[in-house]
């Protein structure tokens, strides 16, 4: 008896919780509550619908440990390139102030165009904005502009 009264329910129950758009009888009235699944033998529905209130996107702590370690080899390398760039200054006479100032610029300007970088592959939808990005581009590209122009004294 109680087969078949599962049974019963089962084949009571095909609705997929879906339906096509403009292929509703006129009668149906639209609900409001979300939309949830058919019952899985556990018993409890599975809610299909967003939860209201939630983050569109979330980023693990594990992409951020390996966002933040990405970024800090990126500048031990740049740390050496801002050590190699001075000394191609000073080689090309040029005073070795303005060679130390250039290389700091360019070690702080690929320093913000690579944490641009990072962040944006990270969590796109969290950090890929003007108010995130745009300043660190911004930033990043005034820097580099700037070392070029100090280290052509």
């Amino acid at each position: 008896m109680q087969k078949e009264n599962d049974i019963q329910l089962a084949q009571a129950n095909t609705d997929p919780g879906f339906k096509v758009p403009g292929s509703q009888d006129q009668s149906a009235k639209p609900s409001s509550e979300p939309a949830l699944s058919s019952v899985p033998p556990g018993g409890a529905p599975i809610e299909v619908a967003p939860v209201q209130g939630a983050p569109a996107t979330d980023t693990s702590t594990r992409d951020l440990a390996i966002g933040g370690a990405v970024f800090l080899v990126l500048l031990i390398v740049f740390f050496f390139a801002r050590n190699a760039y001075a000394n191609h200054l000073v080689r090309r006479r040029v005073a070795p102030s303005s060679a130390d100032t250039a290389g700091w610029l360019m070690f702080f300007g690929l320093s913000f165009l690579s944490a641009a970088a990072v962040l944006a592959i990270l969590n796109a939808g969290k950090f890929l904005t003007v108010a995130i990005t745009g300043t660190l581009l911004v930033f990043g590209i005034a820097a580099l502009v700037g070392a070029m122009l100090t280290g052509r004294r």
